[in-house]
């Protein structure tokens, strides 16, 4: 096939199996390779060119990126074009004398769910109209590349680049038991933000233990199709927050949850700052596809000392110097709190955990093991009673 009338895909000319590759045992051999590197099955030729339609940055899917899923409707009826140029290949008509690389089974799958929802509604499709409209809703729900590939991702400060989360935590809301009220505040918050209307940074604040990172994690697994993913980032990267809130600029079709796990701050570092000016008060805005959500121990963030009280503190306003302290948690608008569960709650969490895995418990042994348990370990919480869940299934 001639694709040199490509116009908004043409970077894939730079593609050797598309861009001229003529000897039949070379195209073979880079398309082996590929499907057993991607885990790309059937026609090689189309699942390949669905792969890099839906990885590779074009003209289309980068510009419905930046214009937070709009599409000019020129640029539209050129990517129809490009698409009926390449439709004898999406079609699967295209085949290789290789017969076996017209139904390829790859030693392992590709597992992304959203590359092979796409491969799945391409099936019955015909007219490059159809094709066209559904790699324009692709891009609009599941972006391109990385970006569609994985829900959370971490920041790389030397390349100044997002990397994807290849073993995310596929944690549900509906897997946490307990805090009703607490999970309630925080899928409204985050439903709001999906939907574009107003919401707040949060902070989750309370008891070791009690599920506030797993309840951030858990919301990406049920926004993940309607494009929300998250990225963590460590405290020394606060100072980085200018540069991620750039690059997430770039993705305007996607919302962004920015997580900070476990954070504090002693008076004398200065990353809270950088935090504070993040939020709101820099001179650059915070993008309207980014919030901030934090998990601490701490209500107030900034560690405080019975010496910041006291009359003797050098400080000639006190007052002054106890508003900084509290002023990082104050910009938080959704303060969340988690409590350490009750005895019965305790026990009840360890019950439910274990009625999923099957096992009926009798009251007694769960009261006298459960509460040896917590006893000998850190306390009444989620986590102790998941570490209790683990032994006792383990010893059966």
């Amino acid at each position: 096939m001639d694709l040199n009338g490509l116009i908004v895909c043409r970077n894939l000319l730079d593609e050797e199996i598309f861009g001229g590759e003529t000897d039949e045992f070379k195209i073979s051999a880079r398309l082996i390779e590929r499907a057993e590197r991607l885990g790309l099955s059937g026609n090689l030729y189309r699942t390949y060119l669905i792969y890099l339609l839906a990885h590779e940055p074009n003209l289309i899917s980068t510009s419905i990126e930046m214009q937070g899923g709009k599409i000019g409707k020129s640029l539209r009826e050129i990517f129809k074009r490009d698409v009926e140029i390449l439709l004898p290949i999406l079609r699967g008509e295209i085949t290789s004398e290789l017969k076996i690389l017209n139904d390829y089974k790859p030693t392992a799958e590709n597992q992304n769910e959203s590359f092979n929802e796409l491969r799945r509604r391409l099936e019955n499709l015909k007219g490059a109209p159809e094709m066209a409209y559904t790699f324009i809703e692709h891009y609009r729900r599941f972006g391109f590349g990385d970006i569609a590939a994985y829900r959370a991702f971490r920041w790389d400060a030397e390349t100044k680049n997002l990397v994807g989360i290849r073993h995310f935590e596929t944690i549900r809301l509906d897997d946490l038991i307990g805090y009703a009220h607490q999970k309630e505040l925080l899928l409204g918050n985050t439903t709001a933000f999906v939907d574009g209307k107003p919401a707040n940074n949060v902070l989750l604040v309370g008891a070791r233990g009690t599920g506030k990172s797993s309840g951030v994690k858990a919301l990406v697994n049920e926004f993940y199709a309607k494009g929300l993913r998250l990225v963590q980032i460590t405290k020394p990267q606060l100072r980085n927050l200018p540069e991620i809130m750039k690059t997430l600029r770039k993705f305007m079709s996607k919302r962004f949850i920015i997580f900070l796990d476990d954070i504090s701050f002693d008076e004398s570092e200065a990353e809270y700052k950088h935090l504070k000016s993040a939020i709101e008060g820099g001179v650059e805005s915070r993008p309207e596809n980014v919030l901030i959500y934090a998990t601490s121990n701490r209500r107030h963030l900034i560690r405080e000392t019975w010496r910041d009280r006291g009359d003797d503190q050098d400080e000639l306003y006190r007052d002054d110097s106890a508003n900084e302290t509290i002023s990082l948690s104050d910009r938080f608008g959704l303060i969340i709190h988690y409590y350490a569960p009750t005895q019965n709650e305790y026990l009840e969490i360890i019950r439910s955990m274990l009625k999923r895995n099957g096992v009926e418990i009798d009251e007694e042994k769960l009261k006298l093991e459960g509460l040896r348990w917590e006893m000998s370990h850190s306390g009444r919480n989620g986590r102790t009673a998941q570490q209790f869940v683990n032994h006792f299934l383990g010893q059966r």
